[in-house]
């Protein structure tokens, strides 16, 4: 079955089944896949598209990122769609999956170049939906960010990150991998240095003369320990004021290694000292809030290294739902 948006995305093979007399409970029965058969206006006006984009093989860690898009459908099953502390019931509003992007089994380039066709088609189409991008490694970004370019030249975009990483490596050293996609963004002339905000990093998982790179192309980081100090809800939302001053569309990214490893211990670059969930969510819900924010990611979650009871791939799901949270909310 091939959707009518995009011929290379292939909608996951299962059928949306409305309850009969009743409005969708969970997750699974709300969020609809997107058919060649739906009606391409109707489709348009969704609030939330979500598109799953399975690739690892560019990680510079062993990593089967690539398993979470399937992991966090199946997830679905175990999450309500009214959120008690919020008092909203996303059932309220449309969301889509378009499927997943197509994978070349050995052809990291082409895979890149597939991400990149496929957001810019997304974008085009659902040009007023918040795009939610299910990784994946990190790499991914860059190219869901090269597609939005794509699809709205005119607009100046920034980067809201939550990682414990720089993600500034070398390029000529790693390839476009899940250490680069700042950089490649940077380097490709897509998103200012100035424009990029980090928040989340912390301990003895980044080189100096990444730091200094940072510093040379203007970065703004905020190191976890002094994000604390100012409380993290707090500093998330100074840097969305920052942010929004100056661009048009914020691209917000989650690398679910800015978690403790007691917290998510299904990350291919685990880390102790990272954001408690708590945290994690209190920054995503009030990204989601803000109107600016026009996509997002989740990405470097390995279903195959967490725990039997999952509890990563939960919360990446808990974050995807707090984000759209978010967006209703607004």
């Amino acid at each position: 079955m091939k959707s009518f948006l995009y011929p290379k995305i292939n909608p996951h093979s299962f059928t949306w089944v409305k309850p009969e007399g009743r409005a969708p409970e969970k997750v699974h029965e709300w969020i609809q896949p997107l058919t060649s058969e739906a009606d391409p206006e109707k489709c348009k006006s969704a609030e939330v598209v979500v598109v799953g984009v399975p690739l690892s093989r560019s990680s510079i860690s062993a990593s089967g990122a690539s398993e979470f898009p399937d992991a966090f459908r199946r997830a679905w099953k175990g999450f309500t769609t009214y959120n008690l502390d919020e008092d909203i019931d996303l059932a309220e509003i449309t969301a889509l999956d378009v499927g997943d992007v197509p994978m070349h089994v050995t052809d990291i380039r082409r895979c890149h170049d597939n991400i990149i066709e496929a957001s810019e088609a997304i974008h085009t189409h659902f040009d007023h939906s918040k795009v939610c991008s299910i990784g994946g490694d990190h790499s991914i970004t860059a190219m869901m960010v090269k597609g939005l370019q794509k699809a709205k030249p005119g607009e100046r975009i920034g980067i809201l990150q939550f990682d414990t990483h720089f993600d500034l490596r070398d390029m000529s050293d790693n390839g476009p991998s899940n250490g680069t996609p700042m950089r490649n963004l940077i380097e490709s002339g897509v998103v200012n240095g100035s424009d990029m905000y980090n928040i989340g990093l912390h301990g003895f998982f980044n080189t100096k003369d990444l730091k200094e790179y940072a510093d040379a192309h203007g970065v703004n980081y905020i190191t976890l320990r002094n994000a604390r100090k100012k409380g993290f809800e707090a500093t998330v939302l100074a840097c969305l004021e920052e942010l929004a001053a100056k661009v048009d569309t914020i691209y917000l990214t989650v690398d679910m290694d800015c978690l403790d490893v007691a917290y998510a211990p299904g990350v291919p670059a685990s880390t102790p000292g990272g954001l408690t969930s708590a945290e994690l969510l209190e920054g995503v819900l009030a990204a989601g809030k803000h109107p600016k924010v026009k996509a997002m990611d989740i990405v470097c979650l390995d279903p195959l290294k967490d725990s039997s009871v999952q509890q990563t791939v939960k919360m990446g799901t808990h974050v995807f739902l707090t984000f759209v949270s978010g967006v209703m909310l607004r």
